[in-house]
């Protein structure tokens, strides 16, 4: 026991007043293991099915992040001072240096705060569809300082969580699973009123990713310059993949006024010329 204690008592480094000890080289090493245990445990914990009952997936997500951030600056603060630093002279001897830092990295800072309020708000979570500055993605994962999404190419982008707090962002996923869509299509003028909008109803009945058909309803909503213009809405919980299927209603639209006989006019204009010979103004000297 006695050779134990003096090998833990071995000194590696010596800077100052401080000094680097194998027993402190094991006391870090204890408390990242313990830290790391701790954060396991509450991770099975909260991922457990039975907790799932009542805390989806993103709600658990964001309940770990902000534990595992607290638990993380703890452990921080006892291996400072394992190796022998006080926080509060830490603290108090960098506060103009942290005044400065601050002003350097006020967006970084920013966009932490965000990245809090993200998590804890629980306004935003994982796999909800939003729509940010016309780009929808997909949110993967919510960070302290960005996010992680996904668009509709599969291309990967990393959000400011401060983008996110600061600007206007629909999320598509916030109410209901499933949201109302529309497509919107002119015919010519003289085309029947009633057929057009029974074809604009089948066509989207004939998507499979079309829900709640019996909502699913065409309108005639303006009579066009050029056009009658009808507009058709549906449903659907196909929410981060819904250009493919306006996509795949339109083809089936456009099949339908082609076998009806229903055109699509181009639009049209008018021009008059008058005739006659252009008078000239004489001028009074």
């Amino acid at each position: 026991m006695k050779k134990l204690w003096e090998f833990l008592e071995v000194e590696l480094l010596s800077v100052g007043e401080y000094k680097i000890q194998v027993f402190t080289l094991v006391s870090i090493l204890i408390i990242f293991l313990v830290t790391k245990f701790v954060l396991w445990l509450i991770r099975k914990a909260l991922y457990s099915p039975r907790r799932l009952k009542k805390l989806d997936k993103g709600n658990a997500y964001a309940l770990f992040q902000i534990i595992s951030y607290v638990i993380w600056v703890i452990a921080i603060g006892f291996i400072l001072e394992t190796i022998g630093v006080k926080i509060t002279v830490l603290v108090a001897g960098s506060a103009a240096l942290l005044v400065g830092v601050g002003l350097g990295l006020q967006q970084t800072f920013n966009d932490i705060v965000s990245g809090i309020i993200l998590l804890s708000e629980k306004s935003i979570k994982i796999d909800d569809v939003l729509e940010i500055d016309g780009d929808v993605v997909r949110i993967q994962s919510i960070g302290l300082r960005t996010s992680k999404g996904l668009n509709t190419d599969d291309i990967s982008i990393i959000i400011p969580n401060s983008l996110i707090t600061t600007n206007k962002v629909i999320n598509w996923s916030h109410q209901t699973k499933k949201t109302r869509f529309k497509i919107d299509v002119g015919v010519a003028y003289g085309s029947d009123v009633d057929l057009v909008i029974r074809i604009l109803e089948e066509s989207a009945f004939e998507h499979p990713d079309i829900s709640d058909r019996e909502l699913t309803e065409a309108r005639l909503v303006n009579f066009g310059n050029s056009s009658l213009d009808f507009q058709v809405l549906f449903f659907s919980k196909n929410i981060f993949r819904i250009n493919k299927v306006r996509s795949d209603i339109r083809r089936i639209i456009n099949r339908k006024f082609a076998e009806n006989r229903i055109a699509i006019p181009f639009p049209q204009l008018d021009v008059h010329f008058k005739s006659g010979e252009p008078k000239i103004l004489e001028k009074d000297a």
